[in-house]
């Protein structure tokens, strides 16, 4: 019987062709052939559910532009912060992420490693954008703040201005972060 017919999800399958190593059919009978004792099948099936969960433990907050809202995860530790969007392949709509910086300076993004088109608004202590650059995947051209930012606040390319975002304009949630360390 295979893990799917056994209560398994198909995510499962993924992660164990890439884990494995070889190249193995992703049908879910080829791949175990006897059935599994129930300790194995529960490991098995949520190990995979585990890892996905805690891959990313950012914290997330709501911020706030006039009527429009955004879902936004927080990078707020040298780790995050330098991870960022890495690697991902896709960002819903509403969603973004906040970096937070120890101090104002001025802070440069770029995209390397980073396979979506980005717009980025940095902001001042207060949450008012002091600029917004667009920037485009996997290059490592500097997008930097035009004034000392605390704040830099990275969405699908085109966000700002498709909700008419301009410099002064103030983000509400920003004071709602954690703190930087």
């Amino acid at each position: 019987m295979s893990l799917e017919k056994q209560g398994c999800g198909p995510v499962f399958f993924v992660i164990v062709a890439s884990f494995n190593g070889q190249n193995v059919s992703l049908e879910p009978d080829h791949l175990f052939r006897r059935p599994m004792k129930k300790g194995k099948l529960l490991i098995y099936c949520l190990l995979p559910a585990w890892l996905l969960a805690h891959a990313q433990q950012m914290p997330r907050i709501e911020l706030n532009v006039g009527m429009f809202r955004m879902d936004a995860e927080v990078a707020a530790d040298p780790a995050s912060r330098k991870q960022g969007l890495m690697h991902r392949r896709a960002m819903a709509q509403h969603e973004g992420m906040l970096f937070v910086f120890p101090q104002e300076g001025l802070h440069c993004m770029w995209m390397r490693n980073t396979f979506i088109p980005l717009s980025v608004a940095f902001l001042d202590a207060e949450g008012r954008v002091i600029n917004v650059e667009e920037m485009q995947p996997q290059s490592e051209n500097h997008h930097c703040a035009a004034r000392p930012a605390r704040y830099a606040l990275e969405t699908n390319i085109g966000w700002f201005s498709s909700k008419g975002v301009k410099p002064g304009a103030r983000i509400a949630g920003v004071d709602k972060a954690p703190a930087p360390r």
